[in-house]
């Protein structure tokens, strides 16, 4: 049983009768507020502060079958209690959590997290509704209103597929273009179908071009810098100089959607070759554009 998991049980464990989702999804994230570390991440969507894992946590929760969902509400079926499993702190912030929170009716949770946590509502489809003027004012503000050309490169690796979605919201970027050869991933939600699928779900357009990509075969045995060196060498003597036209293509999407990033797995920017591909065309002619790592 995942750590995690065990949060949301100890939450479900005081509702016998359940909780809809939107709440859970706002208990959980006001309780990983106070955490030091949080269990989940969530991103700005269509009702605020949203979370693809606990979703996908919850998901699988009922097919086996220790969660029951019935109308977007979620009942805890098995006998178990997590709450004595969870650490002395988290603990006390589940009890916390229910005692300042548990029993809001979801327009009022919802709106206490919009005012207190503005950046969460910029998605939000009921904001203006369910705010005053001056306090919707402030979710506007929160949203990032950067529009200048920019081109950003950024890696999944080592962190969760929120805080990787908050990056390219909190820099307004509009097109995710996926360098990787085999767009495939073990880590959930970053296969191509699934990120495409939450890219969209943002506002966020994606594209795969794996033209300008490194065959997995071709990534065995690195084990030092200089072996990373190496295979980035051969990548700018052959893959970059036979994809000139892929490479106008990207320049062509970047001036197209004035704010793009290059995304591949790595974290590191000097084992990854979109570091190399970046730089490329950035020595195009007429590219007198920021080029962010982010």
């Amino acid at each position: 049983m995942y750590y995690r998991r065990k949060i949301v049980f100890a939450l479900l464990e005081n509702f016998e009768e359940g909780l809809e989702s939107t709440r859970l999804q706002k208990l959980v994230f006001l309780l990983t507020q106070m955490q030091e570390e949080s269990n989940y991440d969530f991103v700005p969507y269509r009702y605020g502060c949203y979370s693809y894992s606990l979703k996908a946590d919850l998901q699988a929760m009922v097919k086996r079958e220790w969660l029951s969902e019935n109308e977007k509400t979620y009942r805890k079926l098995t006998k178990k209690k997590y709450f004595k499993e969870l650490t002395a702190k988290d603990q006390k912030l589940v009890q916390k959590t229910i005692a300042s929170y548990g029993y809001m009716k979801t327009d009022v949770i919802t709106k206490h997290t919009y005012l207190n946590f503005p950046y969460y509502a910029t998605n939000s489809i009921v904001a203006e509704k369910l705010l005053p003027e001056q306090y919707f004012k402030k979710i506007i503000t929160a949203r990032s209103s950067a529009d200048s050309i920019a081109l950003f490169t950024i890696g999944y690796e080592g962190i969760s597929l929120e805080e990787y979605l908050n990056r390219l919201i909190k820099n307004n970027v509009k097109l995710l273009v996926d360098v990787r050869k085999n767009p495939l991933s073990q880590k959930y939600g970053f296969s191509k179908s699934l990120l495409s699928n939450f890219c969209g779900r943002l506002g966020i357009d994606y594209i795969h071009i794996p033209e300008v990509g490194i065959d997995s075969s071709m990534r065995r045995e690195l084990n030092t810098q200089a072996d990373y060196d190496e295979l980035f060498s051969e990548y700018r003597n052959t893959v970059l100089n036979e994809t000139a036209e892929v490479q106008n293509t990207i320049i062509g999407l970047l001036e197209r959607y004035k704010r793009i990033a290059l995304t591949c797995f790595e974290a590191d920017i000097c084992q990854c070759h979109r570091t190399h591909l970046a730089e490329k065309l950035k020595k195009s002619p007429n590219f007198r554009y920021p080029l962010i790592h982010i």
